[in-house]
């Protein structure tokens, strides 16, 4: 083929790209980003989701200026039935074509319910319950930054490999704990661990002494935070003022991130194990955008929660102009149907029952000493695939895959 045919056929694909998109009359997405802007969970999604689903946003039009990405933003308040009234009314009422974000899964798994069957999708990427592709899957939905059986699963593996036989949960009373202390145990007998016990505490609680001691008298050798947000600060610090780490035991926080590393500081968290799947240190990319947020929220550091809104939203703008429509069902299969290579979680494959499925990592707190700025806080000591870490597609119960067989 000559290079000038070459450079017609390029030209012909791009026109049938963007087009469609203009014969059928996309213009615009509209996309309402539904997180806790207030609660314990604000910090780690809060506004810096908004400015990430913003950045996604303008990152696309600048490449693709005849479809507007747009973003609204709600608070759900950490209530299952306000943001299901928040999505009901985008909706019905504002034309919004995708929800994104929805840390809190009980909140998660009531708008997965909202959006089924509609011309609307979820964008969850920060929900973690694994009930989201498991029992409750949906057309409409995409999974995108982690979940519990992820999340259990990689720390469960590498400490119970690691001499950590013996494990105490102290979860959140809501559906995260609870999915968390599930999968978490199941990794756990399977590696040849034992779970002494769990108790479930509050949501937002001031005093968690009654519930260390129950941990502290357990004589387990890791101690599971199966928490989230300012949950997991706490409690950290006030194990650490009952001495349990002192005692030898491993202090493990399963669903963590870089802010509640730094919140609780390195004097207290050094040692601590977490995973994510995204770590603004990880490379040159990491760097790079990590960059752009931090000037853009006045030197926050990202976790993975706003990586995860960045990536997703982004992911799902692509498939909505290759689809060349706004309906939730058409651009839920097109990210099906094509791996992702994405510039933060590496690349991506979205499976049949809307799990996006990337690497995790390992990551272990610094000492004060080893660490260089407010930030530098974690070091890599592991990595799984996507393939290793997720849930196998068919194990899950979801209705969405025997389905794909038939297709």
């Amino acid at each position: 083929m000559s290079k000038l045919s070459h450079l017609a056929g390029m030209s012909l694909l791009a026109l049938s790209i963007s087009w469609p998109a203009l014969a059928e009359g996309l213009r615009s997405i509209k996309i309402g980003v539904l997180n806790d802007a207030s609660g314990p969970y604000s910090d780690n999604a809060g506004a810096g989701s908004v400015a990430a689903a913003k950045m996604a946003a303008e990152d696309f039009m600048q490449k693709h200026p005849d479809l507007k990405g747009e973003i609204i933003s709600a608070d759900h308040q950490n209530k299952a039935d306000v943001g299901a009234t928040i999505a009901r009314r985008w909706i019905d009422q504002e034309n919004v074509d995708a929800i994104a974000d929805v840390p809190n899964s009980a909140v998660g798994l009531a708008v997965n319910e909202v959006v089924r069957g509609t011309r609307a999708a979820l964008i969850a990427s920060s929900a973690a319950s694994s009930d989201l592709t498991g029992k409750y899957c949906s057309p409409n939905t995409i999974q995108w930054t982690f979940d519990t059986w992820a999340a259990s699963h990689t720390i469960g593996k590498y400490l119970v490999h690691q001499g950590g036989k013996r494990w105490y949960f102290v979860a959140t009373d809501n559906a995260l704990g609870k999915s968390m202390v599930r999968d978490g145990t199941s990794v756990i007998k399977a590696s040849g661990g034992t779970v002494l016990g769990s108790v479930n505490v509050p949501i937002n609680t001031a005093d968690y002494a009654s519930f260390i001691l129950q941990a502290d008298g357990s004589g387990a050798d890791v101690i599971a935070f199966a928490t989230a947000g300012g949950d997991t600060v706490n409690l950290i610090k006030q194990s650490s003022e009952f001495g349990l780490k002192q005692k030898g035991s491993t202090f493990a926080a399963l669903l963590t991130t870089t802010n509640d590393v730094e919140c609780t500081g390195l004097s207290v968290a050094q040692g601590l194990i977490i995973t994510q799947p995204f770590y603004w240190d990880l490379n040159d990319a990491s760097r790079a955008w990590s960059a752009r947020f931090s000037t853009r929220q006045h030197g926050q550091s990202p976790t993975a929660f706003h990586a995860g809104v960045y990536s997703s939203v982004r992911a799902y703008l692509n498939a909505a102009l290759a689809a060349a429509t706004n309906e939730a069902p058409a651009i839920v299969r097109k990210m099906k149907e094509t791996p992702i290579d994405d510039d933060l979680f590496g690349p991506v494959v979205v499976r049949a029952d809307g799990r996006a499925i990337h690497n995790m990592y390992i990551l272990k707190a610094k000492s004060q000493a080893a660490s260089k700025s407010k930030w530098d806080l974690l070091e890599q000591v592991g990595v799984l695939s996507g393939p290793e870490v997720f849930r196998a597609v068919d194990e899950g119960g979801c209705s969405l895959v025997e389905q794909s067989k038939k297709n």
